[in-house]
């Protein structure tokens, strides 16, 4: 199980995905209802610009923003770093737990195909990427 691709992760994947114009409160409703914690956020032509998170929505309204009036380009998160469908769930992983993020969008040439979070991981994954953490820190 540890050699899975991120391909293999999100085959069955319907990721959330709405423009950058899109409101606070209209992405979190989507969210909710959808049961994901993340939005991959798309520019006029379909290209990925950002992603809005639960972290996201708790800092805009922490910060006495208004949801309904507030776009999603205002407060996500620009530019995130992706990855490719071929790549292997540990790399995702590493990405993830190097950048203190937990969702990580994916991409081939452009396209989105998809997202993964901590949650898509299966124990064997996670527990190599502990016992490489370990490693680390136990060499430094």
């Amino acid at each position: 199980m540890t050699n899975r691709n991120i391909g293999f992760i999100i085959r069955h994947q319907d990721p959330l995905i709405l423009s950058a114009h899109t409101s606070v409160q209209h992405a979190c409703q989507h969210m909710w209802l959808r049961r994901v914690g993340a939005v991959l956020v798309t520019d006029d032509k379909g290209a990925l610009v950002g992603i809005f998170t639960g972290r996201d929505a708790v800092r805009t309204l922490g910060e006495d923003q208004d949801p309904a009036a507030t776009p999603l380009a205002k407060v996500m998160t620009p530019k995130p770093e992706t990855i490719g469908p071929e790549a292997a769930a540990i790399d995702a992983l590493r990405m993830m737990s190097d950048g203190g993020y937990r969702h990580l969008p994916i991409l081939a040439n452009g396209k989105i195909l998809g997202i993964v979070s901590r949650g898509d991981f299966k124990g064997l994954e996670l527990d190599r990427l502990e016992d490489e953490t370990g490693l680390w820190e136990r060499i430094c």
